[in-house]
Formats: structure tokens, C-alpha cells, sequence
């Protein structure tokens, strides 16, 4: 089992960046995909960007392709989410996830943190 744990939310404004990060504790941090959901008051948990196990393999959400980066220390047991060129509509809470297979859905994912919220304002 892996407890994951969020911070870096905050209020930007438009145009602004935010750096999250995701802190796992318990097993192996290495062997688990990682990902990055964010959830809008009102409106589903959506996909924003999954990663591999090594780093090498990345895929993003178009809505945030080119803005926002996905990365991973895996010998500082973190996932980070770098967010450039924020916009109203990035409002959300944003979550990190572990699985073992990883993937753009919610059920690809066993273990979530308790989210960051992230505010942009216009």
C-alpha cells in the first residue's frame, strides 16, 4: 500500500504558474505509473497527465498540453506537476494517483491522495 500526499495548490492569477508536488509513503514508490486528475466543482474527476515508472513515458490531456509538465523523482518518492500559463478554467482540485498499470481513466489507479486545490483567477 502507498499513501500519497499533495501540496503547491494555491490562488494564481491568469497567466501564472503553480507547481505541484506528490509525496508517497509506504511501498516502493518506483513501481507504481503515475497520474495527475483534477476535479472542477460540479463536473467529473477528469485525466491530466500520467507518467511511467522510470520518467521516460508521458502523456498529457490536450486541454493542458504544452502548458503543464509531469515529472518524478523516484529517489525523493515525489511526482511533481509543473503548471505554466494557468487559466479560469484550471480551477480544480487536483489529485495524483498510483497504479500499476496506469492509463488516462480513474480505474487505473488504486491509491489517491487528498487533493490540492489550485485557483486561477481571471
Amino acid at each position: 500500500q502507498v499513501q500519497l500526499v499533495e501540496s503547491g495548490g494555491g490562488l494564481v492569477q491568469a497567466g501564472g504558474s503553480l507547481r505541484l508536488s506528490c509525496t508517497a509513503v509506504g511501498r516502493t514508490f518506483s513501481s507504481y505509473n503515475m497520474g495527475w486528475f483534477r476535479q472542477a466543482p460540479g463536473k467529473d474527476k477528469e485525466f491530466v497527465a500520467r507518467i511511467s515508472l522510470s520518467g521516460g513515458v508521458t502523456y498529457y490531456a490536450g486541454s493542458v498540453k504544452g502548458r503543464f509538465t509531469i515529472s518524478r523523482d523516484n529517489a525523493k518518492n515525489t511526482l511533481y506537476l509543473q503548471m505554466n500559463s494557468l487559466k479560469p478554467e484550471d480551477t480544480a482540485v487536483y489529485y495524483c494517483a498510483a497504479g500499476p498499470s496506469g492509463g488516462n481513466v480513474y480505474g487505473a489507479y488504486n491509491y489517491w491522495g487528498q487533493g490540492t486545490q489550485v485557483t486561477v483567477s481571471s
